[in-house]
């Protein structure tokens, strides 16, 4: 009888294992089926908690930039009202320009009157030396544009392309990157990237010298020479309209823009030579930039390591 219960037992202790183990499995997957797709109190409060901080920094983000749009318009209003009393711009205070503004306002509050005075006539006698002296500039060139004439038609004095943005020069003179060597190579003019057809204009009077094709290096090039040892070149053109031995004026439309020769992409390649030395054409832009446009021209030139050609 004994050897008789213990199997028995054994298969009741089986079940019952079995059992808890089926129950303990079933209870950690609805468990995990309930976390997934419930939240537990504390998760309820903290996402309620998140929403409301979420509105609270998006109300003041709204109310940050309705600040500074004031802020801004306070700052403009202020400083028209500068120029009507003053009639002229008020001072920066931003950047190191606007340290040394403050570092000379506490250096002349500390003055008496007449140290103020004094710098004052100090500073107007120079500033009367430095007139003076931009006058007798300004008669020279003047002299010498009246000694010249006609003679300054014929100085290439704007830019070949119609280039209101600045932005399409984008290889400037001087050493850079060959598209096709990959090393670095004298470059002797300014690159455009413009689409191909894009007018090119004469940038002084002259007489067209000639207009030569190439399948490799420039291209279609027109040359004009100017008076006054000026030659101007004009390269990867897709067709010119002028030939050797024509006469053409500053404006005039002598070619279209195209990708022959040696040419990366669409592009003109401009030079200025004065007595057969190439120089920098930006230099020659001075008909129509402004000094701001021309040092914006430098930098954008500047920035670009690689030529087209």
């Amino acid at each position: 009888m004994k050897s008789a219960r213990g199997p028995i037992h054994d298969n009741r202790f089986v079940r019952v294992m079995f059992h808890l183990l089926a129950w303990g499995g079933i209870a950690i997957v609805y468990y995990l089926v309930f976390s997934l797709l419930f939240d537990t109190p504390a998760e309820f409060r903290l996402r309620a908690s998140t929403s409301v901080l979420q509105q609270q920094y998006d109300k003041l983000n709204e109310r940050y930039d309705s600040l500074v749009a004031v802020l801004e318009n306070v700052a403009e209003r202020d400083k028209n009202v500068f120029r009507v009393l003053f009639e002229s711009d008020p001072p920066s205070f931003e950047g190191a320009a606007g340290d040394q503004v403050w570092l000379t306002r506490e250096r002349l509050s500390g003055m008496t009157n007449r140290q103020l005075g004094r710098e004052f006539f100090e500073k107007l006698a120079r500033l009367d030396a430095d007139t003076e002296h931009l006058g007798g500039i300004y008669a020279r060139v003047q002299q010498r544009v009246e000694e010249m004439g006609d003679g300054v038609n014929s100085i290439p004095s704007i830019q070949p392309i119609i280039n209101h943005d600045l932005t399409l020069l984008t290889a400037s003179y001087g050493t850079r990157i060959h598209p096709f060597y990959r090393n670095l190579q004298y470059h002797g003019g300014v690159d455009y990237t413009v689409p191909e057809g894009t007018p090119v204009f004469a940038t002084a009077d002259g007489t067209v010298r000639n207009v030569t094709q190439s399948s490799t290096g420039s291209g279609l090039t027109v040359t004009i020479s100017h008076s006054g040892g000026y030659e101007t070149l004009y390269s990867h053109l897709s067709r010119s309209s002028v030939r050797s031995g024509d006469r053409v004026r500053r404006g005039d439309i002598i070619a279209r823009t195209g990708d022959t020769g040696m040419s990366l992409s669409p592009h003109l390649h401009y030079e200025v030579r004065k007595d057969g030395m190439r120089q920098d054409p930006i230099h020659y832009f001075f008909m129509e930039l402004t000094p701001a446009e021309y040092q914006r021209i430098v930098r954008i030139a500047g920035s670009g390591m690689q030529s087209f050609d």
